[in-house]
């Protein structure tokens, strides 16, 4: 019987809150607009809380994988086939790496929170040292 064998890595983070008032933003150029992003790193995962300004368009389209929560206001996640998502306050979209080419738009503007980072990539099998 032969099987694959696939290595998650995984970050610990020992409990702890933030106040986002104290996590100093970066801000971004879009198309038009500009995002600005607050932003933890833990390891490979990556936390971001992201807003966007009234009229911004995102100035590249995007293949990674992202966990999406609009957290107030209303974006639009066009993907590249034509197909467009619009998301409201308490909606999210999910979508691992290489499965969507995506960009957000906002015409009023939005908050929002994305999750991403390798835990969103394809497995890679690992050579499994017990195979004969």
């Amino acid at each position: 019987m032969e099987s694959t064998i696939y290595q998650i890595n995984m970050v610990t983070i020992p409990y702890q809150t933030t106040d986002w008032q104290q996590v100093k933003p970066t801000s971004h150029r879009g198309e038009t607009g500009e995002a600005k992003w607050q932003t933890l790193q833990y390891g490979q995962l990556r936390l971001r809380k992201v807003t966007l300004s009234p009229g911004y368009k995102a100035d590249h389209w995007c293949t990674k994988g992202h966990i999406t929560y609009c957290l107030e206001g209303e974006f639009t996640s066009e993907l590249s086939d034509g197909t467009i998502h619009v998301l409201t306050s308490g909606m999210s979209y999910q979508v691992s790496d290489g499965q969507s080419v995506h960009r957000s738009s906002s015409v009023k503007g939005a908050t929002m929170l994305i999750l991403d980072g390798e835990f969103l990539q394809e497995p890679r099998p690992v050579l499994n040292p017990w195979r004969m």
